[in-house]
């Protein structure tokens, strides 16, 4: 029997302490049980039959070399592409999974994010299920929470650390940087026409809580879909940097004229400081809005603020 361990997970907003314990099961398989905040799960270690629900997980064990074999096919990332490839199997969409599709792939693993938080015991019947959601207030610990995790499941803890350790790097070089700055940023969702900002500990508080970018807005509630805002409260913000997200670029359902890009070329964003000095920062959504989280878009989501500030 292997030693005890203790990892720290978190998930829907919740610090969980969590012990792993290797055990033998009735086919010889070593095991480990985690403790999250849907449950209890016992998962076979290098499980070889996972089911992913969770793209920045997905492009985790995409870099650690590990295989799937079904994935949900809609709105996958651009960077995922190679998922959509027959070989792996299509198990619905983000936020209804097919379970029929799910069983007949006869898992060992499944993993799930927030998204798919109402089908835990429908897909834990049909194979151990692991809950690996951010924790946004919680960012940063709770990214290295779930890549332990991952890193635990699949036995590639060192490999894991050295991971960490290089993203660590670039988030203390962005931090330090931005922290020199003399401005503050806003951070803002477009879809359908309409607004939305976030602040520090929302979705994507990572540019604040994590990189160091002050807020325009210490004051707008966290939440995971934001405070809707108006082009006159921008103007009234007047952010040094404006950071802006595209959901429908990201989900392909951009209608004529709606999107980021259109909806905020006025006047109104014309006046703002970032608009003047060329600091309207377009993220890529494909990180920020359906994945991030992840070795991968973790990495690319820091990359993109610094090139943005013109820190690079």
């Amino acid at each position: 029997m292997l030693s005890m361990m203790v990892l720290l997970l978190a998930a829907c907003g919740t610090k969980t302490e969590t012990q792993t314990e290797g055990e033998t099961g009735a086919a010889g398989a070593e095991t480990i049980t985690v403790n999250h905040a849907l449950g209890t799960t016992e998962v076979p270690v290098n499980p070889k039959r996972v089911v992913v629900f969770d793209f920045g997980i997905l492009d985790t064990l995409d870099k650690m070399g590990v295989e799937v074999v079904g994935v949900p096919k809609t709105d996958l990332p651009p960077y995922l592409e190679k998922y959509a490839d027959d070989k792996y199997k299509n198990v619905g969409s983000l936020k209804e999974p097919d379970l029929e599709k799910i069983s007949a792939l006869a898992p060992d693993l499944i993993v799930i994010s927030a998204r798919q938080t109402d089908y835990y015991e429908e897909l834990s019947g049909l194979a151990p299920t692991v809950y690996l959601g951010l924790d946004f207030p919680r960012y940063w610990d709770s990214f290295q929470e779930n890549m332990r995790t991952v890193a635990a499941i699949f036995d590639k803890r060192d490999w894991m650390e050295q991971e960490l350790a290089q993203i660590q790097q670039k988030v203390e070089a962005v931090r330090e940087k931005a922290g020199a700055l003399d401005g503050k940023g806003l951070i803002v969702l477009v879809t359908g026409g309409k607004i939305s900002a976030y602040g520090p500990g929302g979705r994507f508080g990572i540019i604040h809580d994590v990189l160091g970018v002050a807020p325009a807005d210490p004051n707008i509630e966290a939440s995971t879909h934001g405070m809707s805002v108006s082009l006159e409260y921008i103007a009234e913000q007047n952010p040094d940097f404006l950071f802006v997200i595209d959901r429908d670029q990201a989900i392909g359902t951009a209608e004529p004229g709606q999107s980021a890009a259109q909806v905020l070329d006025n006047a109104l964003v014309h006046g703002t400081k970032a608009y003047q000095n060329g600091k309207v920062i377009y993220l890529d959504p494909s990180y920020w809005y359906l994945s991030g989280g992840g070795l991968v878009s973790t990495a690319a989501m820091v990359d993109e603020v610094a090139r943005g500030l013109g820190l690079n």
